[in-house]
Order: C-alpha cells, then structure tokens, then sequence
C-alpha cells in the first residue's frame, strides 16, 4: 500500500511537542528535520527518481519519520543511520549497496 510521506503533524505527535501554538513556533525546524528524514531514506534507497511518483510504500514513510524523530534528538549521532527499526524498515528496498 502507498501513502504519502510524513508531514510536520506526525513528527511533532512523535517528538510530544505540544500544545498546537509550540508546533507553530517550532514549524521551520520541523520541515526542515522531516525533509532531512525523507532526503535520507531516499538516499538510502537509491536511485529515486521521477517515476518513483514519491508515494512510498508504509514501511518508507515510517522509516523517515522515524530517521527525522533521530535526527531532531541526536542530531549529531553517527549511528543515526545504523537505528535497527530504522534499518529494518528499508529490508527490501534497497536499490543500491555499498562495495564492501
């Protein structure tokens, strides 16, 4: 099944940012981290292009939520991109591997 990527809304529900009025005071930063989530997983991925419609699959759209919920409370951890739920999310999806 193919939905959307995660907008600001759902990562501010997963980072606890509340009330509405924290969310607007916050909301650049926000788009910022769940872009950076989303350019993530597409790299990740591989060779995303024009016909890949940027409709991902659930298991995608999780896994950048999940990359932008630890970019915003590591920003600076190495092993962001080593998360297990975050690499468990990508199993099958990879386009591209790196040469070991």
């Amino acid at each position: 099944m193919a939905m959307a990527w995660p907008d600001t809304d759902e990562l501010a529900q997963v980072l606890n940012i509340a009330p509405d009025e924290a969310v607007d005071d916050w909301q650049t930063t926000l788009d910022r981290v769940m872009a950076a989530g989303i350019a993530k997983v597409k790299s990740d991925v591989g060779l995303w292009g024009a016909t890949d419609e940027d409709t991902p699959p659930d298991s995608l759209a999780q896994a950048a939520l999940r990359m932008a919920e630890l970019i915003a409370s590591r920003p600076s951890d190495p092993a962001n991109g080593r998360d297990p739920t975050y690499v468990t999310l990508l199993t099958g999806y990879r386009r591209r591997f790196g040469i070991g």
